[in-house]
């Protein structure tokens, strides 16, 4: 469970270049701010990680006119 709570802020701060416990203390910092409401967006990008592989679409090289 701690392993994975920790993904989404691991993942955000690889996503924006910045330090992960910057990404975590800004999490808790925006929670007392926003009287918990934070606690939900964190969810569902946690949801969003776990369950990634249904989102990822195949991407194909583009094929020239020559191969058409």
């Amino acid at each position: 469970m701690e392993l994975q709570s920790y993904g989404v802020c691991v993942w955000l701060a690889k996503q924006l270049g910045i330090n992960r416990y910057k990404v975590r203390l800004g999490f808790v910092y925006f929670t007392f701010l926003g009287l918990g409401s934070p606690i939900l967006l964190y969810l569902i990008m946690a949801w969003i990680l776990e369950h990634r592989h249904y989102f990822r679409f195949q991407w194909s090289p583009k094929k020239s006119v020559w191969e058409l």
